[in-house]
């Protein structure tokens, strides 16, 4: 726009006195109010229309070359059983997302904000016909719409849309995870991060978007039925224990696979929460079929099974690192907490 900048001297005390008498109005207020007089007064109608005209094109060239210019991330995410549609005006793809969220999940109650959105400074809500909209134009890779992303912290899912390959759905605490060791090295390249990232990530990918059902047999655990092998793995705030099935997990889980009907088995896992130093309530069955394909479920646990596995837990992770659960978990947390290193010589 061509614009002109008209410089008026006025002696203070005459400006300060005018500025008195305007009641909610400034001194370069009203000069504006007497300049868009002068201008109806004096400019012919056919001058005025015309000029009006070209001010008001170039105003909505601007406004289109500002849009265009946009770069930006659309959501929609679950936390706490209620939905959030919005978009982010920053340049985030999949990575600087994943990373955002495990700055959210891991940071102190009291460090974090109060939901997720809150972690965008420059965010604004939509409807869901507005994200719809958005998640075309993702699609047609107009350049606008960096990143779309379902995000439902409810269920621990984790979905992003692919230009080519379309939605796409990880558990969150494996793009959590993912994230951490692309950033865990300084001054590595956003090249290099991007490899370490997608690397962590493959084979992850699940194909089903829905919360794993919930298995209940005809019994409860028994002390028994709890025995431990293989390594004790961490997993974010988790440490993961394999439980062994030599008990008969038909009747505690409601399966069917202690047959000879099927070639299936269970992969079945207990967590220990090293944040809040307790069993987790759910346990994590994975039913893999004979054909290699696999299901997974979960398993409520009561406050007495969660009593039983935690000294089971004690005496393994005992056995294993020679450390208690209390002391093994403040190492791998201690771990987690330190400063990145440099890249390697």
């Amino acid at each position: 726009m061509n614009s002109r900048e008209i410089t008026l001297w006025l002696d203070g005390r005459w400006y300060d006195a005018l500025s008195r008498q305007l009641k909610g109005e400034t001194v370069e207020d009203k000069l504006n109010e007497h300049l868009d007089e002068l201008i109806n007064a004096l400019i012919p109608d056919t001058e005025y229309s015309r000029i009006s005209q070209e001010i008001w094109q170039e105003e909505q060239e601007n406004k289109q070359a500002q849009e265009a210019a946009r770069r930006f991330a659309v959501f929609h995410v679950t936390e706490d059983g209620g939905d959030t549609y919005f978009v982010a005006e920053e340049n985030l793809e999949m990575l600087q997302v994943a990373a955002r969220l495990r700055s959210y999940l891991r940071k102190p109650p009291e460090n974090s904000p109060a939901r997720f959105t809150g972690m965008f400074s420059r965010g604004e809500k939509i409807s869901r016909e507005q994200f719809n909209d958005y998640v075309s134009e993702r699609l047609e890779n107009t350049g606008r719409v960096t990143g779309a992303f379902d995000i439902d912290l409810d269920s621990g899912r984790f979905n992003a849309l692919h230009i080519m390959d379309g939605w796409q759905c990880f558990r969150i605490r494996d793009v959590s995870s993912a994230a951490y060791y692309a950033n865990k090295r300084a001054y590595t390249s956003l090249e290099e991060r991007w490899k370490v990232f997608l690397n962590h990530l493959d084979g992850k990918q699940l194909t089903q978007e829905i919360e794993p059902g919930y298995l209940t047999g005809s019994r409860m655990l028994r002390t028994g039925d709890i025995s431990f092998s293989g390594d004790i793995e961490q997993n974010e705030n988790l440490l993961e224990f394999y439980l062994d099935t030599a008990f008969d997990v038909d009747k505690v889980f409601g399966t069917h696979v202690c047959t000879d009907e099927n070639d299936d088995w269970l992969n079945i896992y207990a967590n220990y929460d090293m944040e809040h130093r307790r069993v987790c309530d759910t346990l994590e069955v994975f039913l893999v079929h004979g054909d290699g394909s696999e299901q997974d479920y979960k398993y409520c646990l009561s406050e007495e099974e969660q009593a039983l596995l935690l000294p089971k837990m004690e005496d393994y992770c005992q056995q294993q690192t020679g450390m208690s659960l209390a002391d093994y978990s403040a190492q791998c947390m201690a771990e987690d907490m330190a400063p990145p290193i440099g890249p390697a010589m």
